[in-house]
């Protein structure tokens, strides 16, 4: 399911940021398609985020235990 979720996410972002540059080039609308583009980025820094794995921290580990 987590991969079905990263696969939309990534979709979506390419979606946006395709959105704001069109909209940039063909509606003069820079406002919109600059806000397109940054949602965009958003949305490919989480999939970023949750699709990379980070070291094992021990220390949560056992914080967690207590």
């Amino acid at each position: 399911m987590a991969g079905t979720i990263l696969s939309l996410l990534m979709l979506a972002g390419m979606a946006l940021t395709g959105g704001g540059i069109y909209a940039i080039v063909r509606k003069r609308d820079r406002r919109r398609g600059t806000l397109m583009i940054v949602a965009g980025l958003v949305m490919f820094a989480n999939v970023a985020i949750t699709a990379i794995p980070g070291p094992d921290l021990p220390v949560l580990e056992n914080a967690a235990h207590r």
